[in-house]
């Protein structure tokens, strides 16, 4: 276990905290470009006191609205040249995990030089990352990515159907406020999705990462366990306060980094999952629910162990005189009832999704990220064919 680990974004969490945009955001520049989604922070009220905040401080606003819910290469372009013909000065996300990747994209977009789909990984070679990018706040209204405190954006090219992804420091938030009360209009359906997403950003290190992490696999555990207890109650009764909140912060818990310390895996599920929203434009975090348990019964022939560690610790699941591989089934089984439970799909059928083009996912997943010789990064490596039988198991 080895890594360099330095995450510089400051986190003001807590109900009301909202109020606090506008001095924060007159630290790092006077005029922000405010990035939104498809308009419900517009229907909630959320804009409107954001903007009140803002102009308090001191800070003018140019909007970039729009976002899709699989931010695209053209929105990050056209935020960037808004930006840019405004001469903004610091970038504000108010949304959901896809507004907050466009916009710390956007915010580099105005500085980039090369063609703009090459800021985003390839392994053909193509990828250029960017060096420099106006700061970036972000104020999540759903508690799903983490990606309000991290340095990573999911962009889709939809001239291509390709979805892939920029991770660099400059992206790195240099605030991020964090209220609870901004995700009470959440319906159950997303929260359920954002239950999902929150568990799978934790699922893949745990079961990806390199072996002799134990304080890593406790923190996972401890998230996956915390969504479970919490996410149920707000999907429920979206007006828990105290459930949004947990929810929130284990959402931000499960990707700024402290899971994932010195794990160095890959992200399998992710990465399929990808491919399947980038060609539909499916909710990503339910494409995960989808994908995951069948990756996972994949992955547990070859480790039964550690998804029997996972059946019994997250769980309490009891082997009663069965093997690794019987425990490890049982908590698969259990992880997938979880997730139906709150009301996310657990088969591509339920997306919409056929096996026409299943040999094109994997294709297409492959030729964004492989290890070199062909394969998909994980524990265990995963061919075409792997990548392609998962997939038909999920149908």
């Amino acid at each position: 276990m080895q890594f360099n680990f330095k995450n510089p974004t400051q986190i003001i969490f807590g109900a009301g905290m909202l109020a606090q945009l506008g001095e924060v955001a007159g630290r790092y520049g006077k005029h922000a470009l405010v990035v939104t989604g498809g308009g419900s922070v517009k229907r909630n009220g959320t804009f409107d006191r954001a903007i009140e905040s803002l102009k308090a401080a001191g800070v003018s606003v140019t909007e970039c609205s729009g976002v899709e819910p699989n931010p695209r290469l053209s929105t990050v372009v056209r935020g960037a040249q808004i930006a840019k013909d405004e001469n903004c000065d610091v970038v504000i996300a108010i949304g959901g995990g896809s507004t907050m990747d466009a916009a710390k994209a956007m915010a580099a977009m105005v500085y980039y030089e090369d063609e703009p789909w090459n800021m985003f990984f390839s392994s053909e070679g193509t990828f250029v990352p960017p060096t420099r990018a106006l700061p970036v706040i972000t104020v999540p209204t759903l508690a799903a990515t983490g990606s309000e405190m991290n340095s990573g954006a999911v962009i889709t090219n939809e001239e291509t159907k390709e979805k892939s992804f920029v991770n660099v420091p400059i992206l790195f938030p240099k605030a991020a406020i964090v209220d609870p009360e901004l995700t009470v209009t959440v319906p159950a359906d997303q929260t359920a999705y954002g239950v999902c997403d929150l568990i799978t950003h934790v699922t893949e290190g745990y079961f990806n990462g390199v072996d002799g992490t134990p304080l890593q696999d406790r923190w996972a555990e401890g998230v996956i366990q915390t969504a479970m207890e919490w996410g149920p109650k707000a999907v429920a009764d979206g007006n828990d306060l105290e459930a949004r909140t947990q929810v929130q912060w284990a959402s931000v818990a499960a990707l700024n980094g402290w899971v994932q310390i010195g794990t160095k895996a890959g992200y399998p599920v992710h990465m399929i999952e990808h491919t399947l929203s980038a060609h539909h434009d499916v909710a990503h975090a339910a494409g995960l629910a989808v994908v995951n348990p069948s990756w996972m019964r994949f992955a547990a022939k070859q480790r039964p162990e550690r998804f029997a560690q996972f059946a019994e610790r997250v769980f309490g699941v009891q082997r009663n005189g069965g093997g690794a591989e019987e425990a490890a089934r049982e908590g698969i089984d259990r992880f997938e009832e979880f997730l139906r439970s709150i009301g996310c799909p657990t088969h591509l059928s339920e997306l919409g999704i056929g096996e026409e083009l299943i040999e094109r996912y994997a294709d297409d997943t492959l030729r964004i990220i492989n290890d070199g010789n062909g394969n998909l990064p994980g524990r265990p490596t995963m061919t075409k064919d792997d990548i392609v039988n998962v997939l038909r198991a999920a149908l």
